[in-house]
């Protein structure tokens, strides 16, 4: 009984620390970078055809100026419309080209064809910054700006903050599992604890690639992301994460459970990498649920009152991260987070260790 009061304790002393961060040490970057530096932005697309123009459409409403960027995209394999989409738009604008990828086409030492495909850029990107997202998302009209405003040496890599759209229950529970993660993402950055990579919404310092290797020397992982920051990391440069309103990146929700859990077992093979903080941090989350059920049966009042008390202060964390990039979330779901983040936990886990394979855009990878 004792420890799991004591795992509860822990929890609380957590997010009471959370809180502190927020409200008196968070930081935002600003105004670190002079001019308009060149910079890529090199976009991977696979079967795209739905969300591709809307990333397109907000490519074209970027404030920054039109001869200080150049467009890279690569077509993976697509099956559906992706390449005409992208033939049409490129062939209107002299800063922009798009790549056929061909089967046959190895570029990088990792499973993962997108690290495989931005590997294939490589050698087209000219831009002193490059910048990464995916083809499912919206940019802001102030993504390069923000992004660029955070990069000081040592600083190699800067990550802006995600938040998944739509309105159904599904998503938007997806919503509040981003921006819990990645408000514990910030706050570790900030305090210079080695974190990971975001692909969605990153931008990478042209020499900090280059030393690094780039995607083409990332080693054998499907979590291309974390593994590039990792490698980043390790000729010496930093992290900085980005949490603002002009860094906010819109992706898209996954429709359904089964489509989540492929998301999160991919997810799962690139924390099964990360350093014993991290899966000690994980691994005190997913303990807590079957200790406040333990709590109830042997002390029933002070088990309640103690995960209710976890609850708001958690719930309080995750509309205090939003906020800080202008974004309100609901309440109640916020509440609620636990109801979806416990289960979710235990069937990714599961999932995980089922002997299948891991399934992604229509790939299967043992």
């Amino acid at each position: 009984m004792i420890l799991a009061f004591f795992v509860l304790g822990i929890l609380i002393l957590q997010y009471v620390f959370l809180w502190v961060y927020h409200r008196f040490f968070f930081k935002i970057f600003e105004n670190n970078v002079e001019g308009f530096p060149l910079v890529s932005i090199l976009v991977a697309a696979r079967n795209e055809e739905y969300h591709l123009p809307k990333l397109l459409d907000s490519f074209a409403q970027l404030n920054y100026p039109s001869e200080k960027i150049q467009f890279l995209f690569v077509d993976d394999l697509s099956q559906d419309a992706t390449a005409m989409i992208l033939e049409h738009w490129c062939a209107n604008r002299e800063n922009a080209k798009w790549i056929k990828l061909e089967s046959k086409d190895i570029f990088c030492k990792s499973p993962s064809p997108k690290a495989n495909a931005l590997a294939f850029l490589d050698e087209h990107a000219i831009g002193d910054y490059l910048f990464f997202t995916d083809a499912d998302c919206q940019v802001p009209k102030t993504w390069i700006t923000e992004l660029l405003s955070s990069f000081a040496s040592p600083i190699g890599v800067v990550l802006g903050i995600t938040q998944v759209s739509g309105e159904n229950w599904l998503a938007r529970l997806q919503r509040m599992d981003w921006w819990f993660t990645l408000g514990l993402v910030k706050i570790a950055s900030d305090l210079g604890i080695p974190t990971t990579g975001l692909g969605n919404n990153m931008a990478i310092k042209k020499t900090a690639y280059l030393a690094c290797g780039g995607f083409s020397e990332v080693s054998d992982s499907l979590t291309e992301d974390l593994e590039i920051s990792r490698a980043i990391q390790r000729v010496g440069f930093q992290i900085r994460f980005q949490l603002s309103p002009g860094a906010l990146v819109s992706t898209k929700a996954e429709s359904s459970l089964v489509s989540l859990l492929a998301q999160r077992k991919r997810w799962m093979s690139g924390a099964m990498t990360l350093p014993w903080y991290w899966k000690l941090a994980l691994f005190f989350q997913v303990l807590y649920f079957p200790t406040v059920i333990y709590s109830f049966f042997t002390c029933p009042l002070l088990g309640l009152v103690l995960a209710v008390i976890k609850m708001g202060l958690q719930g309080l964390f995750l509309k205090q991260t939003a906020l800080k990039a202008n974004q309100s979330l609901s309440t109640v779901f916020a509440l609620l987070f636990d109801f979806y983040f416990f289960p979710l936990s235990v069937l990714t886990i599961l999932y995980y260790f089922w002997p299948s394979a891991t399934k992604w855009k229509s790939r299967r990878y043992s």
